[in-house]
């Protein structure tokens, strides 16, 4: 809903757009679709009025130097960049827009007046509190950043009742859940998330051992950021997902499976009360999710390609195996616990993840270590904000710890 109550998707021609996270993967693909859904339309305008970056500045100022129209504001997140900018200065000034710096320009942005829509891409943790703030400001978010939800689920459920605001999912799972339940019109009995398996799904848990960084990030089926990548290698991705589907849809961590399909074309189920089971199937494109929520209820053509049904489609579903994947066990006793254990696991599998992409720790030790801190913090049901961003910052110094890197 926009400020005043009305419809998001009637109510004037132009939408203004914060990508928050620009220059990563899904803030350069939101960047494209909204440059495609101009072209459809030249009578319905979707204006990117705020663009952020962390300190690829460079791509920044090329992303916002090919808008049609350059963002009213600029964001860095890195209070460095100010005093660093160097050859990308002049590029940025250039384009005429407001340039700020550091976190609370980030909030800023994502609760200004005139912002309809906040694309949420921000990775990992630190896009929770430029997510709440457009959360607490009644704003469609279009959210992408998983984090916000495992670390403080409860809480940004009820700012969302409090402001009014649309959480609308950009991963490809709950997008895809959140298409099914839309088609179907009934409340859903389970949801069925699929996982591509990622690049080590037929490796041994003695294989998986020696996974260097190069092998973990060769993910046969996404083009995805670092980060994302090894989650999706661990199947940590998958945990945190499971965690996101209990908060976003309301239903309990018993009520949600997880199916392996390495193809990526069926992106999740939904099995009703009838046990009817509806799928979603698209190639496995992100252009497809972020269009859907920012122009949802309507769809609109989309970059992302179309099948090629002239050729025959293997789709296999496959049990997954939490033996080889512990991190999915992990996911369904955070979703099932709630509290703070959410702000932990993600606090400890970012921190491992930065620890095996430097070469500190092994591939099979990301989850291992994650386990380790959480079975050493001592929950709490119902905590605050302040309190999980707390446990945030002892988790990462935890997590280093247990491997003698404090």
């Amino acid at each position: 809903m926009n400020q005043d109550g009305t419809p998001l998707e009637d109510n004037r021609a132009c939408q203004n757009v914060a990508v928050l996270g620009a220059t990563g993967s899904i803030g350069t693909a939101t960047i494209d679709v909204l440059t495609q859904l101009n072209r459809i339309d030249p009578d319905f305008r979707w204006h990117v009025s705020a663009a952020s970056g962390h300190k690829n500045t460079r791509l920044l100022a090329e992303l916002a130097s090919g808008l049609a129209e350059a963002p009213d504001r600029i964001v860095l997140s890195d209070n460095e960049n100010a005093e660093s900018l160097g050859a990308d200065e002049n590029q940025l000034r250039a384009l005429g827009s407001q340039l700020e710096f550091g976190p609370e320009a980030l909030i800023s942005a994502a609760s200004d007046k005139s912002v309809d829509v906040v694309v949420a891409a921000i990775v990992g943790r630190a896009g929770l509190e430029s997510t709440m703030a457009a959360v607490e400001a009644g704003k469609r978010v279009a959210l992408a950043n998983k984090e916000t939800l495992v670390v403080a689920g409860p809480v940004v459920s009820q700012a969302c009742e409090k402001s009014g605001a649309e959480l609308l999912p950009v991963d490809s799972e709950h997008s895809a859940i959140f298409q099914c339940i839309q088609a179907a019109a009934s409340k859903p009995k389970k949801l069925i998330l699929t996982a591509s398996g990622g690049p080590f799904r037929n490796w041994t848990r003695e294989q998986m051992v020696t996974a260097t960084p190069e092998s973990a990030l060769a993910h046969p089926t996404w083009q995805m950021g670092p980060k994302i990548t090894i989650d999706s290698a661990t199947m940590i991705n998958k945990a945190l997902e499971v965690i996101e589907a209990r908060w976003l849809f309301g239903l309990p961590a018993d009520a949600i499976e997880v199916v392996v399909h390495p193809q990526s074309i069926i992106h999740s189920m939904v099995e009703f009360e009838d046990s009817s089971v509806i799928a979603q199937l698209s190639p496995p494109d992100m252009r497809l999710p972020i269009q859907y929520a920012l122009t949802y209820p309507r769809r609109l053509p989309c970059p992302c390609p179309d099948f090629d049904r002239t050729k025959p489609w293997d789709l296999t579903l496959e049990p997954a195996d939490p033996e080889r994947f512990p991190a999915l066990r992990l996911g369904f006793e955070v979703a099932e616990a709630g509290g703070t254990a959410g702000a932990v696991l993600n606090a400890a599998n970012e921190a491992a993840v930065g620890l095996f992409l430097a070469g500190k720790i092994r591939f099979t030790d990301i989850v291992l270590g994650c386990h380790d801190v959480l079975k050493n913090h001592a929950h709490e049901a119902d905590p605050p904000l302040d309190r999980l961003l707390e446990l945030d910052r002892w988790a990462r110094r935890e997590l280093k710890k247990r491997f003698g890197l404090s």
